[in-house]
C-alpha cells in the first residue's frame, strides 16, 4: 500500500510537512508504522497549486528518499494547497505514469488502497469510461482507472459524489465477477479550492487515515501565526508524541476547505 498527504491552508514551505518532520512523508517511504507494507520505494510524486487553476505536478520513479530533486523542490515551493504521495506497487509496473497523483483539468487524485481482483475486472471497468477520458490515461493502475470514472461521473463538479458513483459501478463489476477480494481505499482529490477525502473498505478494514488541524502543523512549519484555518489528512502521524492526530472514521468523509471542514458519511452510489 501507499502513503500520502494532503495539505490545505495559508501558503507553507511543503518540505516542512512532507521532508523534515521526524516521521515525515518522506521517512514513511522507508519505514512506514501503519501501512500493510513498511516500503514505499515504487516512486512519488507531488501536485500543488499556485497562480493557475490547474496543479503543477512532479512525479518519479526513484525512492523517495532518494531523489535530491524532490528535496530541492519542495524546500523551494510554497503553497496553499498540495498533494504528495509515495507508492508501493500492488502489482503494476514501476513506472512514471503509473506514479500519483492523476491529473486531468483542474482536478487531482491520489489513492492509498486496492481494487480486489482488478486484472479480471480491468477491462470491464475501462468500459465505463467515456473515449474522452479514456484517451487521457497514460498508466496501467486501478487508481487511475477509478479517477477517471470518478471524472465521467460528475467529479469535477461534485468530487465526493463522483467518486461514490465511481466506486459504485466498480463494486457492481467485482460483484458480477464474484470477486470476492475487498475493495479498500483511502482517496484524496481537489479541485484547487478544497480537498475532499475518503476512507472506505468493503470488508470495514480500510487503510489508516488521519487528520490535524493549525496547532499540530505550526509546530512542524514552525510559524505560530498566521496559520491559521490551516488542515493536514495524511495515511500516519508525522510524530508519535503529539495527541493532535484525529483517525478518520471508517465509512466516512472529510471536506477541508480555508474557513471549515465537515464530516460527513461516505457510501459507494450504486446504479
Amino acid at each position: 500500500m501507499c502513503r500520502w498527504l494532503a495539505y490545505i491552508g495559508p501558503p507553507v514551505e511543503m518540505a516542512a510537512l512532507v521532508l523534515r518532520p521526524q516521521h515525515s512523508l518522506v521517512r514513511q517511504s522507508l519505514s512506514a508504522q501503519r501501512g500493510v507494507t513498511p516500503v514505499n520505494g515504487d516512486g512519488f510524486g507531488l501536485a500543488w497549486w499556485g497562480n493557475k487553476p490547474e496543479p503543477g505536478r512532479y512525479r518519479d520513479t526513484l525512492p523517495a528518499w532518494n531523489d535530491s530533486n524532490l528535496r530541492s523542490l519542495t524546500e523551494q515551493i510554497e503553497s496553499r494547497l498540495f498533494f504528495a504521495h509515495v507508492r508501493a506497487s500492488t502489482g503494476t509496473e514501476t513506472s512514471r505514469s503509473n506514479c500519483h497523483p492523476f491529473t486531468y483539468d483542474r482536478m487531482a487524485f491520489m489513492h492509498n488502497g486496492q481494487i480486489g481482483g482488478w486484472s479480471a475486472i480491468r477491462r470491464a471497468v475501462e468500459a465505463l469510461i467515456p473515449d474522452h477520458l479514456y484517451a487521457q490515461r497514460q498508466g496501467t493502475t486501478d487508481t487511475e482507472a477509478l479517477f477517471l470514472l470518478a471524472v465521467a461521473n460528475g467529479m469535477i463538479e461534485d468530487p465526493l459524489g463522483g467518486l461514490a458513483r465511481a466506486v459504485g459501478l466498480v463494486r457492481g463489476e467485482m460483484e458480477a465477477a464474484q470477486i470476492a477480494q475487498p475493495f479498500r481505499m483511502t482517496a484524496a482529490m481537489s479541485n484547487g479550492h478544497r480537498v475532499v477525502c475518503a476512507r472506505w473498505s468493503s470488508d470495514q478494514r480500510s487503510p489508516s487515515l488521519y487528520s490535524a488541524e493549525s496547532p499540530a502543523i505550526a509546530a512542524f512549519t514552525g510559524r505560530e501565526l498566521g496559520l491559521e484555518n490551516a488542515w493536514l489528512i495524511l495515511s500516519e502521524p508525522l510524530d508519535e508524541q503529539s495527541d493532535e492526530w484525529t483517525p478518520v472514521a471508517e465509512g466516512s468523509a472529510l471536506i477541508a476547505a480555508p474557513d471549515s471542514a465537515v464530516c460527513l458519511p461516505f457510501e459507494p452510489e450504486f446504479p
